[in-house]
């Protein structure tokens, strides 16, 4: 008799999501409710906060079950399309700066299998417990370094391979910002950085895309080309979005009726390394219509287009009717050649 096959190991994104999920026990699931809604209001405040969001670890226990998982979709999917233009490297090493409880650190692991040295740096003591916590799941995150650390104008970082920023310069003040991109753009090969897809987000992640390619970065994703955005100022932003699975904790606080919602997010990643960045990339839902779709791209010129592909294109219209917001174009084994 032949003996069953081993399992599986679980993926990071299920680890987590099984870690999560026994955060809530023995916390009343309207209090619950009620610490996800202020944190809500006050993440999404207009004024820079003086001490810490996170005050306790009901408040982390309840933002982190809420939060974790739609952080953890988009940093994933910022960084997949930086290793796409970055093929064969990976990071020796790992600092996040305003980690919190360590989404970046699981979607890091997501995108590049392995144990690597790992430090989480965030100003919330409550956070960092609770992050260690949720690590202690994952064989490869266990030995993470969480590290208590005020995140201004004294930041003083140790070099990285790879620095992550995820939903964290929307809490600081203008010269906070600043200070915080050049630290990291001292002290990385690599910088991600991640923000709410709201017009006040992309307008974040353009100031720090400008210091990072004065201090000699090349932006390898979303854009492909490092030169100046060729949004107009206030017209438009540049965003995306990642389908991100509702917990219960979801659902009772947004309400609805769905098992996923779509977390819309900006981001950019830059790089020392040498990159090869995407040819164009979809910058909005394409539009799929009878024999055609339409798709809006960010193009290498630098310049915003919107292509319209047929099914006389063959190859091509076919993989068009496969291509998702943010991805890549044209993929590369799509053949553009006609039926």
């Amino acid at each position: 008799m032949n003996a069953p096959a081993p399992a599986s190991p679980a993926s990071p994104a299920d680890t987590l999501r099984s870690a999560l999920a026994g955060l809530l026990d023995g916390l009343p699931p309207r209090q619950a409710a009620q610490a996800v809604e202020r944190l809500i209001a006050t993440y999404r405040g207009a004024t820079p906060t003086a001490a810490p969001i996170l005050r306790d670890r009901a408040d982390v226990a309840a933002y982190a079950a809420y939060r974790m998982p739609a952080t953890f979709e988009a940093v994933r999917s910022a960084l997949a399309a930086f290793a796409d233009a970055v093929p064969g490297w990976t990071p020796g090493d790992h600092l996040d700066i305003g980690g919190g409880t360590g989404a970046a650190a699981w979607a890091v692991n997501a995108t590049w299998d392995g144990k690597r040295p790992v430090t989480v740096l965030d100003w919330a003591e409550p956070a960092l417990a609770l992050g260690r916590e949720l690590a202690a799941a994952h064989p490869a995150l266990a030995d993470t370094r969480w590290q208590r650390s005020r995140i201004g104008t004294a930041l003083a970082l140790d070099d990285a391979d790879l620095v992550t920023v995820s939903y964290v310069l929307n809490e600081l003040t203008e010269g906070d910002r600043a200070a915080l991109v050049d630290a990291a753009a001292g002290a990385a090969r690599a910088v991600v950085i991640v923000e709410p897809g709201t017009p006040d987000g992309y307008a974040r992640v353009i100031e720090a895309r400008d210091r990072l390619i004065s201090a000699g970065f090349r932006v390898a994703a979303p854009c492909p080309h490092s030169a100046a955005c060729p949004i107009v100022p206030g017209a438009d932003w540049c965003h995306f979005s990642a389908r991100v699975s509702r917990s219960s904790l979801h659902r009772q606080v947004k309400g609805g009726s769905l098992a996923y919602e779509d977390e819309k997010f900006s981001y950019v990643a830059a790089t020392r390394l040498p990159v090869s960045p995407a040819p164009a990339r979809v910058v909005r839902k394409p539009q799929i219509r009878k024999g055609q779709v339409l798709l809006d791209l960010c193009e290498t010129d630098p310049a915003l287009r919107r292509t319209t592909v047929t099914k006389r294109h063959g190859d091509l219209y076919r993989a068009a009717r496969d291509t998702d917001w943010g991805d890549p174009w044209p993929p590369p084994s799509a053949d553009d050649g006609e039926e």
